[in-house]
């Protein structure tokens, strides 16, 4: 059956408000994007900073609600609720019921990540005989992380030209659990993932079992990771705000010598980041450009 749509446009501080009208209104989801993306694939791409709310300075809504939910009725409860919203910023379209997973899991393909990782959808059967080539299989479910945004395809790029093999690796921020099943199938004996969002933990634990790996698999809430853990090797794909937070903590994770790699970096933000990290004992430091978005790399001095 359709479904109704209520798209709404405001500022971060109006966000609490909204969504709690939005819910007592009887909103069956709503889901927080990006006013400023282009399109809704980049405006959902972005992962919340650790223990942080996922907010920008302006945000859309979408709240949907039964098809025969009353329009104007919800107009008017909204501006009631919140009398400085423009009526422009209010909009409303029908959406067609479909199975929403598995139409966009039929325009993800196979990708190819540096010399040897490949990166395969769950139902999409790699070759019997890959040859030298490594593959991970993903179902991304709730959680951020399948390969398509410059960001994630910046660090498998760089994990795959690491020899990880008998190392250690950290992903910090793990989402699906893409870097941290990459760097296993790629060679590292131990991964730890660390996410504040349990259906990234579990969507990393589903995808680590579905890929042959949950043995070597540690999935952590961020006050959760053991105090003695060490990483040889770390990577986050983040927000630049978060990465700056965790310099300090990223530095007493990382063995000496331990390579690192940041990422969800826009351009024009590197250079704070590449101060404070050179700041914390990190040597080394480079920036790598893929569109808009910047990888950090490097080494614990």
């Amino acid at each position: 059956m359709p479904w109704l749509e209520l798209q709404l446009t405001i500022d971060a501080a109006t966000q609490p408000a909204a969504e709690a009208v939005l819910t007592d209104l009887g909103a069956l989801s709503i889901t927080l994007l990006d006013a400023a993306a282009d399109t809704p694939e980049e405006a959902a791409i972005f992962e919340p900073g650790v223990a942080a709310m996922p907010l920008w300075q302006a945000l859309t809504l979408l709240a949907l609600f039964d098809a025969g939910a009353d329009r104007r009725g919800l107009a008017r409860a909204l501006h009631t609720a919140l009398p400085a919203l423009a009526p422009a910023r209010l909009a409303f379209r029908e959406v067609a019921d479909q199975d929403w997973e598995r139409a966009w899991m039929d325009r993800y393909q196979p990708m190819p990540f540096g010399r040897r990782l490949w990166v395969y959808p769950w139902n999409i059967e790699p070759p019997a005989n890959p040859g030298d080539a490594v593959i991970v299989r993903l179902d991304p479910g709730l959680a951020f992380g399948t390969g398509t945004h410059p960001t994630t395809a910046l660090c498998l790029e760089w994990l795959d030209g690491l020899d990880l093999a008998g190392k250690t690796v950290i992903d910090y921020g793990c989402g699906s659990g893409i870097l941290a099943i990459a760097a296993l199938r790629l060679g590292a004996a131990r991964a730890l993932g660390v996410d504040h969002d349990p259906q990234a933990l579990t969507a990393s634990r589903d995808n680590a079992a579905r890929n042959g790996v949950a043995p070597a698999l540690a999935l952590f809430a961020p006050a959760a990771v053991p105090a003695g853990a060490r990483a040889d090797v770390l990577v986050a794909n983040i927000l630049a705000g978060p990465l700056a937070t965790l310099a300090p903590r990223f530095a007493a994770l990382c063995a000496p010598g331990a390579p690192i790699a940041l990422s969800g970096i826009l351009a024009g933000q590197e250079t704070e980041l590449l101060a404070r990290y050179q700041a914390c004992g990190f040597t080394g430091l480079a920036a790598t450009r893929r569109e808009d978005w910047i990888r950090i790399d490097g080494t614990r001095g």
